[in-house]
């Protein structure tokens, strides 16, 4: 339920706007609202961790919104629930109306979920499913450069999943999409709450089958076989993506 912050509100601070999120000092505030002069803003609680309160404000402050990848090495439960903030935030400023009748809409007092009080209609925020995929060729895992990434990092491919579209139906399409080869033996993983901006990341492990490797220039700069012991560089700890290049490591490493 949303409240006005008196100032003696203690916790976590996710204050965010626009997919970004305030960090001031280059950290996740932590301590009473009134020592970060939030008193005032309308907030909700979204959670708690190691004991403390972690609160929403929806709100663009002036200086220090950054990207939540910034966030990633911060303990993993805490950037989930930043993550949580920063895509409830951004749900809310994309409902203020109507799809159906283009009136002004307001927020549930008991759930995630934006009402109209003109025709009574309810949204909930919503998910995008994204498959994530490791590939294994004996000693060598599938690594590719996306037009997407910046620096340098190589990492495993991934898609969103289409209408009408198993998840299994997912990895295959996107791994011939984007490389031009067939996978066999695929493995679930893990999943991760993505806020990028919404997504769900679905993880696999699977085996090379057929084909010659050709990259798709419209979504990739370059994709290869790399050996387990020669890899580029990798996306940073705390990614299902890092995860699933280290634990096909462990597989190469045995092959």
């Amino acid at each position: 339920m949303e409240r006005k912050v008196t100032g003696s509100e203690q916790g976590w601070w996710i204050v965010s706007h626009a997919g970004k999120i305030w960090l001031p000092k280059g950290e996740l505030p932590f301590g009473s609202a009134a020592a970060w002069s939030l008193t005032g803003f309308p907030a909700r609680q979204i959670g708690e961790w190691q004991g403390a309160a972690v609160w929403l404000i929806c709100h663009e402050m002036s200086a220090s919104m950054a990207s939540p990848r910034q966030l990633l090495t911060i303990e993993h439960d805490l950037f989930q629930l930043a993550g949580r903030g920063v895509q409830l935030a951004e749900f809310y400023r994309s409902h203020r109306f109507c799809g159906y009748c283009s009136h002004p809409m307001h927020l549930s007092r008991t759930e995630n979920a934006c009402l109209c009080s003109h025709c009574h209609e309810r949204y909930y925020p919503q998910i995008a499913p994204c498959v994530i995929m490791a590939i294994r060729r004996g000693d060598q895992i599938l690594l590719a450069q996306h037009l997407r990434h910046r620096g340098g990092i190589y990492t495993v491919l991934a898609g969103f999943v289409e209408v009408g579209e198993t998840l299994e139906q997912a990895v295959a399409r996107e791994v011939m999409e984007e490389s031009q080869i067939v996978v066999k033996n695929l493995r679930y993983v893990a999943s991760q709450p993505w806020p990028f901006p919404h997504s769900l990341m679905v993880a696999f492990m699977a085996d090379y089958q057929s084909g010659e490797l050709q990259a798709d220039p419209s979504e990739l700069l370059d994709i290869g076989w790399y050996r387990y012991d020669q890899l580029p560089m990798l996306p940073p700890p705390g990614t299902i993506a890092r995860r699933l290049i280290e634990d096909t490591v462990v597989l190469c490493r045995e092959a």
